[in-house]
């Protein structure tokens, strides 16, 4: 599988990882303090071919996420969930532990987050569905990140990142019944 666009990753261990999944090149953040240098290759990687940021599924990962898309709006996002992404001790998390085929399942569901959404989930929706609030609402947001491949979200940029993604309110609820449907088996 031949990727068009270059795909931006926190480092050199992740490259080697893309590498064994997909035909690709990358851009390598060297971690979360990006340097002006790197924003301006992403710019031109973004004019020229497009680019698509895969971080880790943790914080810092989120915080290069956010980084880029201040700078460079245009790009697509591939998410892997935290399960797929860790090492095999349990102990550590990034993309440079995943499965290849994990990873072209990620970059194959890449998006486009939009820059002026339009909210076509509320706030009332989220706490209707138990996403915030809820003992079990950060478990529910894990998942409802996995079956929408928006990545895990904390309670407050949940709302943000289904309007940036465009989510319909069809795949939300889907998603929601699914989520309930597991919980309702697993009691």
């Amino acid at each position: 599988m031949k990727i068009k666009e270059i795909i931006v990753v926190e480092g050199k261990d992740d490259t080697v990882a893309i590498k064994r999944a997909v035909e690709a090149d990358t851009i390598e953040t060297n971690g979360s303090a990006i340097d002006e240098k790197t924003i301006e290759q992403i710019k031109l990687a973004a004019e020229v071919r497009g680019v698509i940021i895969f971080t880790d599924p943790d914080f810092p990962g989120e915080k290069i996420r956010k980084t880029i898309i201040e700078k460079v709006p245009n790009c697509k996002h591939a998410f892997l969930p935290k399960e797929l992404a860790k090492q095999k001790n349990g102990k550590k998390i990034g993309v440079e532990h995943a499965k290849p085929e994990h990873i072209r399942k990620a970059l194959k569901e890449a998006h486009v987050m939009d820059i002026e959404p339009q909210e076509l989930i509320t706030q009332q929706d989220l706490i209707y569905y138990r996403l915030v609030g809820d003992p079990n609402a950060k478990t529910r947001r894990e998942k409802l990140g996995d079956l929408l491949k928006i990545g895990y979200t904390n309670g407050k940029q949940l709302h943000k990142r289904l309007q940036m993604f465009q989510i319909s309110r069809e795949s939300f609820v889907q998603a929601m019944e699914q989520i309930f449907q597991e919980e309702q088996i697993n009691e």
